[in-house]
């Protein structure tokens, strides 16, 4: 409930009648106001007398922003001055427009001041030297507010086509990276009425006043709608300011109040009966509030915030409201502070001698100081009077035991599959079965799965008060997770598309306080891993089948595969302080591991971005440097290898330079990469749903692209020789080579871990086959090229795999055709060696 007033302050004249602003230096000394007469007025905080005048000064005056040296002033009559503080004078103009300023700021370190006004570019120009000037104008329509985030490298334009443009400063040219629609109204330049932009003090959104009267909080990055500050006003918003630590939220309307708005709750804590606030101004570190007023009237009003809400503002640093907050999420990578250094060794060694015979002889004499000199800094001499410190001790005098460690960066968690919230939607499972996603509705959530295949199942929705925050889905079935809120433990759901009993469903709790960091669905069991370091195991129907403890914790997520389950923990900390991953395959219903605490193979500062099973069962992952890669042998212990399958940065699309995309991985299926593709900077898809993209697996050999085909054969291309195209195909060849040996590898270790059926092995036959069918044609690409290229040639008869000796003749005809004797007779004599070798193995 809102509570009563505080004391009403006195109004203070400062200017007359019109618009009026005011602004707090960052140290909280001065307060700067400014209006429609020539004068400006400097009140210093705590004093209670006259304020300092600065009559040399525009007219007209609708904006100011301060430093601590320093403020800036646009003025109606398109002039930006610039008056020194400790001078309370005159400085210098910083900018002219040909038509009136609307809004200035001055950028968080105060080395740029961005002007607004209704000509169509906004101006960003240097506050130290006004002959350097950038300029914001790809939005081309006249800008009413403006602002910079708390890091100074992004400014957001309210301009009065009702439209937010965010420009990205950290190139030297600006670059408009986003429109946000449908949030503030089109207003008139000269409005009363704002749609200023406040940026919360922690830097990740901003609010600003809607045309519904509300005040609208929006996220950094994806900047999708949050939180809200709801039916509050009765008339539209005239201004708006955060409190400096974000706890409060202060904002003026027509309907004549102030409200207070507490930001955790986004409620009204108190209502303040204050006429035509045109601007409200918090000190940055007291209890102290200012605003004006269209009268040209000064409020300062100490004691703002009621003193049953006072403790709010000493808070320490208050998160942006968010629907759901990145930073509650669960997370694995909890860091403990560090322990404070340990004073010097200088320090430590003068609190010791204090006292001692060295120190009341006033240390070593002058001509002993180079008596034992450390030249090869074995540590000979160390402290202050030619003494040597004890083994047990550091460079710092404290003990080794005593050493501070360093912390180890932890991978954070993920479900594969899923995206973080944005806005009030998620997806928790995208895949090529369907997808699901859920809609935060303020108390529950309504959650829709939907499949790619109506054939065979019919989408659904449902209504969820457990909100659920991830999900699986596979053709047999849907399985959800809740993570525990207050008292209730977080719960474990799934849902078969199919039974032939009446009961389909079924739930089960974790233990109270444990969370689901990752889970899978396979067509045997359920894999949980939660933040108690447990990997949970179940079956389809919710009987516990294994419960046990990884080596390498926290956990990060996990993958199955039929009988299969593939778990990744955070392992020892590398050289440069984060951990390496580490993996365990096992089969679960044979007990048997297959690979047991082996390394994620992923280059220094990437991260694990998904992990899944293909469509024929082998373990792959995509990392944050877009490479897709693949697990071979993987059945065998301590045979697995990581083997590159694509690397998007590579792919044709991209070698222009002039498209910059990501991808989402979905799957590996087909032999092929499915994916979603991500423009403008995007990390992750929305809605609505984004189509599905296949690539070719292409293993990294070369940057170079390759040669687009000409539309006709026939024709010669000038830029196109013979030699290009040879060696366009060489590549072809090449990748052709690579790919088939790694799918014959992994049908190999199928058939062997098996013993493969008469299908298997006729299919590894057939790839085989396929494989000197290659080498084959890589034969006569090589022959072509000249006798020269016979050792590499020769080369490539010798990795066939045939030992019937059909494609060893084969090979050697390529050879007479092209006229090349001596390879011909080479390749005979590895026929023979062949045929000798098979009639010894008779015997």
């Amino acid at each position: 409930m809102a509570s009563t007033a505080p004391p009403r302050p006195r109004a203070r004249p400062a200017h007359t009648q019109g618009s009026t602003h005011c602004a707090y230096t960052p140290d909280g000394t001065k307060l700067v106001t400014v209006g429609s007469n020539n004068t400006i007025r400097l009140y210093k905080t705590g004093f209670d007398g006259e304020p300092v005048n600065i009559d040399d000064c525009q007219e007209q005056n609708v904006s100011v922003d301060a430093s601590d040296d320093f403020f800036v002033v646009g003025s109606e009559d398109g002039t930006v001055s610039l008056y020194s503080i400790p001078n309370a004078a005159f400085d210098k103009f910083l900018l002219r427009c040909s038509l009136p300023i609307r809004d200035v700021a001055l950028s968080p370190d105060s080395k740029w001041c961005a002007v607004a006004s209704d000509e169509l570019t906004v101006k960003l120009v240097r506050t130290d030297d006004n002959t350097k000037i950038r300029h914001l104008k790809e939005h081309n329509k006249p800008t009413k507010h403006l602002a910079f985030d708390s890091k100074g490298s992004t400014a957001t334009l309210a301009c009065t086509d009702g439209i937010v443009y965010v420009y990205s400063l950290t190139s030297e040219e600006p670059e408009l990276i986003r429109k946000v629609d449908g949030i503030i109204g089109a207003l008139d330049a000269e409005s009363d009425v704002s749609s200023k932009i406040a940026w919360h003090p922690d830097g990740r959104a901003f609010a600003v006043p809607t045309p519904t009267r509300d005040i609208q909080v929006v996220s950094k990055n994806d900047w999708e709608k949050q939180r809200t500050f709801a039916h509050g006003h009765n008339g539209d918003v005239t201004a708006l300011a955060w409190s400096p630590n974000g706890a409060i939220l202060a904002s003026a309307g027509k309907d004549k109040k102030i409200l207070l708005w507490e930001t955790k709750t986004q409620s009204v804590i108190a209502r303040l009966d204050y006429a035509n606030v045109m601007d409200i101004a918090w000190h940055p570190k007291d209890n102290l509030v200012s605003f004006t007023n269209s009268d040209g009237e000064v409020y300062i009003h100490p004691d703002f915030v009621p003193e049953q809400f006072e403790s709010l503002l000493r808070l320490g640093k208050q998160p942006a409201p968010f629907i759901h907050d990145p930073l509650s999420e669960v997370s694995a990578n909890f860091r403990r502070p560090l322990e404070a250094r340990p004073p010097p060794r200088e320090e430590l060694a003068r609190r010791v001698r204090d006292g001692s015979y060295d120190s009341l002889m006033d240390g070593p004499l002058p001509e002993d100081d180079d008596f034992v000199v450390d030249d090869d800094g074995a540590g000979y001499v160390i402290n202050g009077n030619g003494k040597r410190v004890h083994d047990e001790y550091d460079d710092y005098g404290e003990p080794i035991s005593k050493r501070p460690h360093i912390e180890p960066e932890y991978h954070e968690a993920f479900q594969p599959g899923s995206t973080p919230w944005r806005g009030n939607r998620k997806y928790l499972c995208l895949n090529l079965i369907g997808f699901v996603w859920t809609v935060d509705q303020d108390g529950h959530n309504t959650v829709t799965v939907e499949f790619y295949d109506h054939e065979f199942h019919r989408d659904f929705h449902f209504t969820d008060t457990f909100l659920y925050d991830k999900a699986c889905l596979t053709e047999n079935g849907t399985l959800f997770s809740c993570p525990p809120k207050d008292d209730t433990p977080a719960t474990i759901f799934y849902r078969p598309h199919e039974t032939w009993t009446n009961r389909t469903d079924w739930r089960t709790q974790l233990p109270k306080g444990e969370a689901v960091l990752a889970m899978s669905l396979s067509e045997s069991f359920i894999t949980v891993t939660t933040t108690a370091n447990y990997v949970r195991v179940y079956t389809l129907f919710g009987i516990p089948y294994r419960v046990y403890r990884p080596k390498s914790t926290p956990m990060v997520t996990c993958a199955s595969w039929r009988d299969y389950v593939m778990t990744i923990g955070n392992g020892p900390v590398g050289a440069d302080g984060h951990t390496r991953l580490l993996y365990t395959i096992e089969n679960v219903k044979r007990d048997e591991i297959c690979q047991n605490e082996d390394t994620v193979a992923l280059p220094e500062g990437a991260t694990l971005k998904s992990v899944f099973f293909s469509d024929n069962g082998d373990p792959c992952i995509y990392d944050s440097t877009g490479t897709l890669l693949t697990l071979l042998h993987w059945r065998q212990p301590s045979r697995a290898s990581w083997i590159p399958l694509l690397d998007t940065k590579l792919l044709p699309r991209l070698a222009s330079g002039r498209k910059s995309e990501t991808y989402f991985p979905i799957a590996v299926a087909d032999n092929k990469f499915h994916c979603i593709i991500l423009k403008g900077g995007d990390q992750y898809p929305y809605f609505p749903r984004p189509l599905l993209s296949e690539f070719d697996f292409s293993i990294p050999l070369t940057s170079e692209p390759p040669k687009p085909k000409r539309a006709n054969p026939d024709a010669m291309d000038e830029d196109s020789t013979p030699e290009d195209d040879d060696e366009s195909e060489t590549r072809k060849l090449e990748q052709q080579f690579l790919l088939k040996g790694i799918a014959a590898a992994q049908l190999q270790d199928i058939v062997d871990s098996t013993s493969g059926s008469h299908s298997q092995r006729s299919s590894l036959a057939r790839l085989e086959l396929e494989i000197d069918k290659t080498l084959l044609q890589f034969l006569a690409v090589e022959c072509r090229e000249g006798e020269d290229r016979g050792m590499r040639a020769l080369e490539l008869v010798e990795l066939m795999r045939d030992r019937t000796g059909r494609m060893v003749e084969a090979a050697g005809k390529v050879a007479e055709r092209y006229g090349r004797t001596i390879l011909g007779e080479k390749i005979r004599e590895i026929g023979e060696r062949r045929a000798n070798a098979m009639d010894d193995d008779d015997y």
